[in-house]
């Protein structure tokens, strides 16, 4: 009788390890992984293309959302700092779950196009975000709808397709958020600040519209986000080309880090690379960023070049 409870207690505990592996979430699934869950109960896949673009042709299943208009960023009341993490986060746990039809059990894929650096900014932004709602479940398709749809044998649809509500509910990190408080403490403690921007806003001869002033956060070190995916692409770049990356720029690959940029766009997909790829989990996004350091007057920007 003895014998028999250890064989049941060793046969429950490989299948509960088994069923752990198989439902193990990986930050970036492949276009392979894509084709294989499809259709899978618990998976939703969430498109980031236009409306037009998801029409002509989607992953079956896929639900549409728009980065700019659904909620996931919004204007700060009183400042107008925009493209912030909404203060209210009602509205954009009701559009989660009535919307995209997920819940706190879904495991959330996120298809940006792939085509760009750029684009892929709205998937590690919203897997940023989710992150921070404390939703753990969430992968990103690398190379996004361009690489799942130059794969003969990935199933492809047209039209719209709308999703079964759902309830999702936020559980808040707030230690995942770096405020601008956070910020002069990081640089008063000389903690690592990455300018995930293009050169030309770093060393100030270019600068988002919204900025009053051009320039960079002094002592921070620049990470272009392109440099980040493969060609500027839409696939990241493996881990070890990502460490000598990180190497070349003087960036390491542990300790506190706080990535920004303009409005926290560009700064998710530095942080994506390091927290989830690199596996640094001290590393951190300033939301506000730039826009907001300038708008509200924050101090120790510098121009490394002054062409006036």
């Amino acid at each position: 009788m003895k014998n028999w409870f250890i064989r049941l207690a060793a046969t429950v505990a490989a299948s509960l390890g088994f069923a752990g592996a198989a439902f193990a979430v990986e930050p970036l699934v492949d276009t392979a992984w894509a084709i294989a869950n499809v259709g899978k109960p618990g998976v939703v896949f969430v498109d980031f293309q236009s409306s037009k673009d998801y029409a002509d042709g989607h992953i079956p299943g896929a639900i549409n959302t728009n980065y700019g208009k659904d909620g996931w960023r919004a204007e700060r009341k009183g400042d107008k700092v925009p493209d912030m993490l909404p203060a209210d986060l009602g509205p954009l746990a009701q559009m989660i779950g009535t919307k995209l039809g997920i819940d706190n059990d879904t495991h959330v894929v996120l298809v940006p196009q792939g085509n760009t650096a750029l684009d892929v900014g709205q998937a590690t932004r919203v897997y940023w975000t989710f992150k921070v709602l404390g939703h753990d479940k969430v992968s990103i398709l690398n190379g996004g709808i361009a690489s799942y749809s130059e794969n003969e044998k990935a199933p492809m649809k047209q039209g719209l397709e709308k999703a079964v509500p759902k309830t999702f509910k936020v559980n808040l990190r707030k230690e995942m958020l770096a405020t601008m408080d956070d910020v002069k403490k990081a640089r008063a403690a000389g903690t690592l600040l990455v300018d995930n921007r293009p050169e030309d806003q770093f060393v100030g001869i270019a600068k988002h519209p919204k900025a009053p002033v051009s320039g960079t956060i002094a002592g921070s070190k620049n990470l272009p986000n392109q440099w980040l995916t493969k060609n500027g692409g839409g696939e990241f770049r493996s881990k070890a080309q990502l460490e000598k990356l990180y190497a070349y720029a003087g960036v390491p690959t542990t300790g506190e880090q706080v990535n920004f940029c303009n409005t926290g766009h560009w700064a998710s997909v530095g942080w994506f690379a390091s927290s989830e790829i690199l596996g640094n989990k001290q590393a951190k996004v300033y939301d506000g960023s730039m826009v907001e350091y300038t708008m509200l007057k924050g101090e120790g920007v510098e121009a490394k070049v002054k062409l006036d």
